[in-house]
């Protein structure tokens, strides 16, 4: 029987027939006092009221290692904690990464069980801060000290502050790079798992809690002061909050909006940028000379061509001619028609298309045009250079009419063979068979259809069934997954 105030297991007396005792292995203190503050953890997770049994065994541990109580409070910012007990700061940093084996020279081969309970009392603080965000609406104050608080386990997980919302965090941080220290180790503390598996999807998952809070919020509070504005991660999620909410905002709060918006425009920009590039768009022209100048020197084939120059007397090369590299290339102007439905499910393919749009608008001879659509249709092609002004006349939300976006995308198909046309939807359409029937018209002209089911970050999206099928049927199957798929699949059209 194990006595709960010292964590103990009592030692039968001799039996009473005489025989051998048999006694018990002494239980460990502070095993028991470790998983006294992880189910307490478990507890706050799925429950927000208090156990007192739990609550009564946490706080006497926490007091028993000589840390603050505040620890217990829920309420409580780690960022106060620390600010109360700066000494706590180091300890933070870190905390979830990994221990080498060097370190800890405590009891049973290195662990210092002491250490492990301390650390799990700091854990679970931070995991109570950062999961269990409660319901209800959500304050300013409230978002502000979560991040805080989010950004205080990505630094224990060996990562910087909005490194893993920002979707940077899986392969850059310490944690994420496979088991390795922070640059403020771990101290004596006993080993921690290896979670370098686990971050890739942490950071989703924070930017879910975070995407709930933000919904939750007053965010026309948080965009009228420039400190908190500051702080907000730019992430779709938000984005897709203030395109919705842009008419009914004014003065500093407009003005705050627009800086978010561009920031995460340039962000997605840059990554999509560098997949545009990745490969050179069409085929080397070999009619037209080289340039012969010294950054097209061919030296590889002019050395093989002069070989027979080679005087081994001398041991020199003789070169009678320069070879330069062809770098003309076959450019055949091409017209993309770049059709998005703007309806509240694309979301988040409106954003992602509106810049690859512009990226592709850049290419040589590509002359792109872009329209919006939901129940009406609108014309973005003269904004198409710049997707910060193109999303700000976007209009999310509504129904679906894909045949109102047909009347504006027809028209501009002056060249068949020389033109694609990506539509992106999830074809949950008002008029199908209409609709369905003006694209097949596309594809039999000619002209390059490409149907995309999706154009997300994360791959994740639904087609229409009907649709799908049709499409099959057609020979241009829907496109479906990562923005990488679309962007392979347009590189080989222009080439």
């Amino acid at each position: 029987m194990t006595d709960t105030t010292t964590g103990r297991t009592a030692v039968p007396e001799p039996s009473i027939d005489g025989g051998p005792s048999v006694r018990v292995p002494e239980a460990d203190p502070h095993a028991n006092r470790r998983q006294a503050l992880y189910w307490r953890l478990l507890a706050r997770l799925f429950d927000q009221e208090e156990q007192p049994a739990l609550e009564a065994a946490g706080l006497a541990v926490v007091e028993d290692m000589g840390l603050p109580t505040a620890l217990l409070d829920p309420q409580a910012s780690i960022d106060s904690i620390v600010q109360r007990h700066p000494e706590l700061a180091a300890e933070f940093d870190g905390l979830m990464t990994p221990a080498s084996p060097a370190e800890g020279d405590g009891e049973e081969g290195g662990r210092d069980r002491a250490e492990e309970v301390r650390r799990a009392a700091l854990v679970s603080k931070v995991l109570l801060n950062v999961f269990a965000s409660g319901s209800g609406n959500v304050s300013a104050g409230q978002l502000a000290r979560w991040q805080s608080d989010a950004g205080w386990l990505e630094r224990a997980l060996g990562c910087r502050p909005g490194e893993l919302r920002g979707g940077r965090g899986a392969g850059t941080g310490a944690g994420a790079s496979g088991g390795g220290v922070s640059p403020t180790g771990t101290g004596g503390r006993g080993p921690a798992p290896d979670l370098s598996r686990l971050i890739p999807s942490i950071g989703p998952e924070l930017g879910s809690i975070e995407a709930d809070l933000i919904k939750r919020m007053h965010l026309r509070e948080v965009l009228a002061d420039p400190q908190l504005a500051a702080r907000l991660t730019p992430s779709m999620s938000l984005i897709e909050q203030l395109l919705r909410d842009k008419n009914n905002l004014s003065g500093v709060a407009l003005a705050n909006a627009k800086a978010l918006i561009r920031r995460f425009v340039d962000e997605v920009a840059e990554v999509l940028r560098t997949q545009v590039e990745k490969a050179t768009v069409g085929a080397l022209d070999r009619s037209v000379p080289p340039k012969r100048v010294y950054r097209n020197l061919d030296l590889d084939r002019t050395i093989w061509k002069n070989l027979t120059n080679w005087s081994p007397e001398e041991e020199r090369l003789y070169v009678d001619r320069l070879y330069y590299r062809h770098t003309a290339r076959k450019t055949t102007p091409q017209r993309l028609i770049v059709v998005v439905d703007q309806s509240g499910s694309m979301v988040d393919s409106m954003v992602n298309c509106t810049i690859l749009a512009s990226i592709f608008a850049g290419l040589p001879k590509v002359d792109v045009h872009l329209i919006a659509y939901d129940t009406q249709a609108l014309d973005l092609t003269p904004w198409v250079h710049d997707p910060f002004e193109t999303l700000l006349r976007t209009n999310l939300g509504g129904g679906t009419d894909g045949t109102v976006a047909m009347a504006l995308a027809q028209p501009k198909i002056a060249e068949p063979r020389n033109t694609v046309v990506v539509w992106i939807s999830d074809f949950y359409e008002w008029q199908t068979e209409p609709l369905f029937a003006s694209m097949a018209a596309i594809h039999r002209s000619g002209a390059k259809f490409i149907p995309v089911g999706s154009v997300t970050s994360s791959g994740r999206g639904s087609v229409n069934p009907w649709f799908r099928e049709r499409f099959k049927d057609l020979g241009t199957p829907v496109l479906s997954g990562h923005i990488r798929k679309l962007v392979t699949e347009l590189k080989t059209f222009l080439a």
